[in-house]
């Protein structure tokens, strides 16, 4: 059978390409005449950690028969006869020479095998052990934990993984994967030559930066994660894989907590009609219980059914992110704790459309009802070159024009609006008068983000479901940013399941979370950009009021259908 084609694609502070320190073994602490390693509880541990290494030459082991299952010898009749026997002396016979010898299966073991489990021998550069990435807890110096690519990790999982039915080669029995490090969790501080790569690419990759080409958040005091500008990179290259014409589809992986932001932005923003799934892991790869192969495994699983095709081959279900079996739509997919199964749909209408049995059967039970990727209203393709956007002049606030994308279609760093989440409460208020001193804060957001010359907006997440705003001073101030060309959409806080209303001045944000709304007013600042500013924003015209109702108009139509 052929093979489908996958692209995996790599994003930052992804656990699912994580592993646990690599913790020196005690065959290598006690050749150095070390005390052993020690359990979590503080005593002597009486195993090692098999960590996944290669082979450098070829090595023949003999491996004791009946000892891969305690009652193998319990139906010793249905197999076949041993290789030979070890005797006491440590000797290798094919034929048994007394009552004491094991009966062994003789194996040659190559490093064209691939990765083995076994005990890590490295030591740190003074000759103690390693106990954690780091040279010795909070070091500048440390190891990464992250892989660079997906490469390693799918290796693992198709050589270590194994199925229900006991089989392995879980994603190369069935797809052909090029890996792209878009924006990953790993990098090569001190470059990688071209020949070396794993990834796909063209010539030497050059020293990388932490906080700069790859984000990772172990160990913890050296954590960096992406800024606002580098979606546009993820984008641009996203949108690029995807319209290649290499591939059946792709998998995205990340952070946990995040993937469901970059799952939903692909949803706005990346024009394919082709299925993305994003995984993530609550456990690193090897971990007891790790959960991140499986879901990887699945995504290929979801992929290669073609169940998410639509009559005419086209994508139906919209980006997914795959979790513990479940497809979650990416609208409504939401991170509540840390460990497997933690995610919700949100919105109290659906959201989880599918899943894979226990068996490995996909199954697609609903569709979404709103428009994504290639239907979406603001996607890269149908975003603008420029729009226009408002700044704080010697006059007041002032129009300009605002570039999106570059001469190539592709999404400018700049044009990434800076989208603030106002959090609201019950005893918000910290006044009794008009005074607006006690919201210093706020008033300061508003004046950076008319005085940076970029695209900006808020998110309210007021009370549920309404999105209310308890402090009447704030919602003066956020109503006078409105009417300087920040558009400010309300959503209920936490998980609502009820729609947030519409008023004269916000739009809107139906039952999205406020991370999900904050993400797609980002989409239609791009596409629509600001709002029509007020000459004196504080006392506004009808007119003027009438034009900022008129252009949200359709910032409220995309929120109503995305």
């Amino acid at each position: 059978m052929s093979k489908i084609r996958i692209a995996h694609m790599a994003g930052p502070t992804a656990t699912i390409q994580n592993t646990p320190p690599l913790v020196t073994s005690n065959k290598a602490r006690l050749r150095k005449g070390l005390p052993p390693l020690t359990a979590g509880n503080g005593n002597a541990a009486a195993f090692d950690p098999l960590r996944a290494q290669k082979l450098a030459a070829p090595v023949k082991v003999y491996v004791e028969q009946f000892s891969a299952h305690p009652l193998e010898a319990d139906t010793a009749e249905l197999y076949d006869q041993p290789d030979g026997y070890i005797g006491a002396d440590g000797s290798f016979s094919t034929e048994r020479k007394s009552d004491g010898d094991k009966a062994v299966y003789e194996i040659e073991l190559t490093p064209e095998d691939g990765l083995y489990p076994l005990p890590y021998m490295a030591m740190q550069q003074d000759g103690q052990p390693w106990e954690e990435e780091a040279t010795y807890p909070g070091s500048p110096l440390a190891r990464q934990g992250f892989f660079p690519d997906g490469s390693r990790s799918f290796e693992e999982i198709d050589r270590l993984s194994i199925d229900a039915n006991g089989k392995v080669n879980l994603i190369g029995g069935r797809a052909e994967v090029d890996f792209y490090r878009v924006a990953p969790p790993g990098g090569f501080t001190k470059g990688q030559a071209n020949a070396e790569r794993a990834d796909t690419g063209e010539g030497d990759t050059p020293a990388e930066k932490m906080g700069f080409e790859f984000f990772g958040y172990k160990p913890w005091h050296l954590a960096k994660s992406p800024p606002r500008p580098l979606l546009a990179k993820i984008t641009n290259d996203v949108q690029a894989i995807m319209s290649s014409g290499k591939y059946d589809g792709a998998i995205w992986t990340q952070g946990s907590p995040q993937v469901e932001e970059s799952a939903y932005w692909f949803n706005l923003l990346i024009d394919t009609k082709l299925p993305i799934a994003c995984n993530a892991a609550q456990r690193p790869q090897g971990q007891i219980s790790n959960d991140g192969p499986a879901n990887i495994v699945d995504s290929v699983t979801y992929i290669e059914s073609g169940i998410w095709k639509d009559g005419n081959g086209g994508n139906r279900a919209g980006t997914v992110v795959i979790q513990e079996q479940q497809f979650f739509a990416a609208r409504e997919v939401a991170k509540v704790d840390a460990r497997p199964g933690g995610y919700v749909a949100t919105g109290g209408h659906g959201g989880i459309l599918g899943q894979v049995t226990h068996m490995g059967t996909p199954y697609l039970m609903y569709i979404p009802a709103y428009k994504h990727t290639s239907s979406s209203d603001v996607n890269i393709s149908r975003l603008p070159a420029s729009v226009k956007a408002t700044r704080l002049g010697s006059g007041g606030v002032e129009t300009f024009d605002f570039p999106i994308k570059d001469a190539a279609g592709k999404l400018l760093a700049d044009a990434i609006p800076s989208v603030s989440i106002i959090k609201e409460g019950g005893y918000f208020a910290d006044n009794f008068g008009d005074d607006p001193a006690p919201e210093a804060d706020l008033d300061f957001q508003i004046k950076h983000k008319l005085a940076s010359g970029r695209l900006g907006g808020f998110v309210i997440e007021g009370l549920v479901p309404y999105g209310n705003i308890t402090s009447e001073l704030r919602g003066q101030m956020l109503r006078v940013a409105s009417l300087s060309g920040i558009p400010v959409a309300r959503t209920g806080r936490g998980y609502p399941e009820g729609f947030s209303d519409p008023e004269a001045w916000t739009i809107s944000g139906m039952n999205l979370t406020s991370t999900k709304a904050r993400l797609l007013l980002m989409a239609c600042l791009m596409k629509f950009g600001a709002l029509p500013a007020a000459l004196d924003p504080t006392n506004p015209t009808e007119a003027e009021v009438a034009a900022l109702r008129a252009a949200m108009v359709p910032y409220q139509q995309v929120f109503n259908t995305h």
